[in-house]
C-alpha cells in the first residue's frame, strides 16, 4: 500500500473524528455515543487504509476512551488482555512447538504420501494437510511452511512430466494452498483471530449470553469447512487439471521428502501427544448434547468447573512444553522464550482493539442507538438480512483486514439483529465465517499474498476463480445456519433470548 494513500487515510480519520465530535449529536443528553463513533469511525479508516500498523490503531480506545467519557481506563485496559487472548496465546505456543520440532512438515508429508500421486490426489492431498494444519496453528504459517513443499512438487511434475503436459495445474496447485487455508481456518476457534473475536464480542455486548465454546464452535462450522473444502477442491480441480493423462509420476517424490526428516525424535512424540490432547480437552470441557444422549464434560469432575474455560487449557498444556525436558537435548525443553518471542504480539493488542471498540458501543449506548435505526428491519425474514450482509462482509474482506472487518462490524451487526427481533449469534457467527471467504485479491489475505508473491498467479486467474468460491461459501454458510443453527447454537429465526438485550 503506497506511503501517499497511508497518509490520505492518516488525515482523512483524523478529519471524519473531528466532524463527527463538532457537527453531530446522535443522542442529545449523552455525547459517549457521538463521541463513540467519532473513535470508531477514526479507527476503521486508519483500519481500512493502514494509515497506521493495525496493532497500533487498536490501541486508540486506551487513549481516546478515558479522554472523551466514554469508558474508565482500567476498564479499556483490561479488555486487551482475558480469556479469550489467553486461548490464542496458548493454542499459538503448541504452534511454535510443532514449527519448533518439524512436526508440521511431517504432518503434511504424511498426508501426501497417503493419497497417492495422480492430480486429482495430489491436490487433495495439499489441501487436506493444508486445511488441517490450518485449523491449529495460523493460516499464514501455514501457508509459508507449504509453499516451498508445493514449488518443489510442481518443479519435478514439469521436469517429469513437460510443461506442456501439466499445463496450469501448478497454478491450481498454489492458488488451493491459500484456499484450504482460510477453508480450514473456519472449522476451530483457533484457525483464524477473526473466530475469536466474535465470541469475545458476544461476551461484551450481551453479558448474559450462553458460552461459546470450542466444541459448539467446531460442530457448527466444521461441517461449512468440509463442504467449502470439497467445492473448493472440485473447482480447483476441474478449472486447472491436466490435459493430458499422467502416467510415470514416481510416488517417491514425497517419500524421500519424509525421509530427509529422518526418524520421528521423541520430541516430536511429546508435543504430538499434548497437541492431541489440546484438541481433546477443548471439545470435550463441557457437556455435549447429542439429543438422544448427553455425553458429560471432563470439567465436571472438578468442584469448579464454571471458573474453566478454554483459555484455562491452552496454557496449562503451554506451561506443560515449557517444562517437559527435550529428551535427545540435554538441558534444553520442549518450548524455550526464544521460540515463544515469536508470537504475535501484534494480534493480540489488535484483538484488544476489537474488544474494547465492542466495550465502548455497548457502555456508551451506541450499540443501543444503532438497533433503534435498524428498527425498520422487524418483520423482515432474517435469511433475506442475512444473506445481504453476507454478501457485504465477503467482499468487504476483499479490500480489508478480515479482523479489522469483523471487529469494526460485528456490533452494528449485533444492534441489528437485536432491532429485527433476532438472536445476534444468527447474524454474528456467520458473518464471522464470512470474513474468513476472501478468496478474489491477493489484498484479502495473508495466505493470498503469500501464494500470488510465488509469480505463478496472476490476479485475473485469482479474481475469477475467487469469486465464484465467494458466493458459494455465502450460499454454504446461509444453508448449514439454517441446517445447523438450531441444534447447535441454540438460534431460532424470529425469536429473540431473553440475555439479548443492549444496554
Amino acid at each position: 500500500m503506497s506511503l501517499n494513500r497511508r497518509s490520505i487515510g492518516l488525515f482523512s480519520g483524523i478529519i471524519g473524528f473531528l466532524v463527527i465530535i463538532l457537527f453531530t449529536d446522535l443522542e442529545p443528553g449523552n455525547p459517549a455515543v457521538t463521541n463513540t463513533l467519532a473513535v470508531a469511525t477514526l479507527m476503521a479508516i486508519w483500519w481500512v487504509t493502514e494509515a497506521l500498523p493495525l496493532s497500533v490503531t487498536a490501541l486508540v480506545p486506551v487513549v481516546l476512551f478515558p479522554f472523551l467519557g466514554i469508558a474508565d481506563g482500567t476498564e479499556v485496559s483490561a479488555t486487551y488482555f482475558n480469556h479469550i487472548i489467553f486461548l490464542f496465546i496458548g493454542g499459538f505456543i503448541m504452534a511454535l512447538a510443532m514449527e519448533k520440532w518439524n512436526l508440521h512438515k511431517r504432518i503434511a508429508l504424511r498426508i501426501l504420501m497417503l493419497v497417492g500421486v495422480s492430480p486429482g490426489r495430489i491436490l487433495l492431498g495439499f489441501m487436506l494437510a493444508t486445511a488441517f494444519l490450518s485449523m491449529w496453528i495460523s493460516n499464514t504459517a501455514t501457508t509459508m511452511m507449504m509453499v516451498p513443499i508445493v514449488l518443489s512438487v510442481t518443479g519435478k511434475l514439469e521436469e517429469t512430466m513437460g510443461e506442456k503436459n501439466t499445463g496450469s495445474y501448478a497454478t491450481g496447485l498454489i492458488l488451493a494452498l491459500a484456499y484450504s487455508a482460510s477453508i480450514g481456518g473456519l472449522a476451530t476457534l483457533v484457525g483464524t483471530p477473526g473466530n475469536l473475536i466474535c465470541v469475545r464480542m458476544v461476551t461484551v455486548l450481551f453479558p448474559g449470553a450462553p458460552e461459546l465454546t470450542f466444541a459448539n464452535w467446531m460442530f457448527f462450522s466444521l461441517p461449512i469447512s468440509i463442504t467449502m473444502f470439497g467445492f473448493a477442491w472440485a473447482m480447483i480441480y476441474f478449472l486447472f487439471r491436466p490435459k493430458t493423462r499422467w502416467g510415470n509420476l514416481s510416488p517417491d517424490t514425497f517419500k524421500k521428502q519424509h525421509k530427509e526428516l529422518g526418524k520421528i525424535t521423541g520430541e516430536e512424540k511429546i508435543v504430538f501427544v499434548l497437541f492431541a490432547l489440546l484438541a481433546l480437552l477443548w471439545i470435550f470441557r463441557k457437556d455435549i448434547d447429542a439429543g438422544i444422549f448427553i455425553l458429560p464434560g471432563w470439567s465436571n469432575l472438578f468442584r469448579h468447573s464454571p471458573f474453566l474455560n478454554d483459555g484455562t487449557v491452552a496454557v496449562a498444556l503451554a506451561i506443560l512444553l515449557f517444562a517437559i525436558p527435550a529428551p535427545n537435548y540435554k538441558g534444553q525443553r520442549i518450548m524455550d522464550w526464544k521460540t515463544a518471542r515469536n508470537l504475535p504480539w501484534n494480534i493480540v493488542l489488535l484483538f484488544g482493539g476489537g474488544f474494547a471498540l465492542a466495550l465502548g458501543f455497548e457502555s456508551s449506548g451506541l450499540a443501543l442507538w444503532f438497533g433503534d435505526q435498524f428498527s425498520w428491519t422487524h418483520g423482515i425474514n432474517p435469511y433475506v438480512i442475512l444473506i445481504i450482509i453476507l454478501i457485504s462482509m465477503s467482499l468487504l474482506t476483499e479490500l480489508t483486514s478480515n479482523v479489522a472487518s469483523t471487529q469494526m462490524l460485528l456490533p452494528a451487526f449485533a444492534a441489528l439483529a437485536v432491532s429485527s427481533g433476532n438472536n445476534p449469534l444468527l447474524f454474528m457467527v456467520p458473518i464471522t465465517l464470512a470474513s474468513s471467504l476472501a478468496f478474489m485479491l491477493p489484498t484479502a489475505t495473508p495466505p493470498n499474498a503469500i501464494v500470488f508473491g510465488t509469480g505463478k498467479i496472476s490476479i485475473p486467474v485469482m479474481f475469477r476463480t475467487g469469486f465464484a468460491l465467494n458466493m458459494i461459501g455465502v450460499l454454504v454458510v446461509l444453508f448449514f445456519t439454517w441446517l445447523l443453527g438450531e441444534g447447535m447454537l441454540n438460534i431460532v429465526p424470529g425469536e429473540m433470548p431473553e440475555w439479548a438485550v443492549l444496554n
